[in-house]
């Protein structure tokens, strides 16, 4: 059984006990949390595709950790100008584990 969930502006495919990065939840590590935005349910034979949501499908999950991506620069440069700005950014992270998938 899988399950498509949108979460963080993003769409991700999972199964239960998978491990997964998402943009940062407000919970606290150990806690657990219900996503509710469940595109899609398939549970082998039988696919449950949502317009825009499954009506009552849940994702249950548990936060494991926060955690930070590694950091990317951004390097703005106009030629022939001497305009050059360097930056760098960290996105927090929210490492989940997804522990039960309900189907309506």
């Amino acid at each position: 059984m899988f399950a498509v969930i949108r979460t963080g502006g993003k769409q991700y495919k999972v199964s239960k006990n998978d491990t997964l990065r998402v943009e940062k939840l407000s919970a606290g590590a150990g806690e657990t949390v219900t996503i509710g935005d469940v595109l899609l349910v398939c549970d082998g034979a039988k696919s449950t595709v949502g317009v825009p949501t499954v009506a009552g499908a849940k994702v249950m999950a548990e936060i494991v950790e926060h955690v930070r991506a590694d950091k990317i620069i951004v390097f703005k440069k106009k030629r022939r100008q001497n305009y050059r700005r360097k930056n760098g950014h960290r996105q927090d992270l929210t490492l989940i584990k997804i522990t039960d998938i309900k189907a309506a």
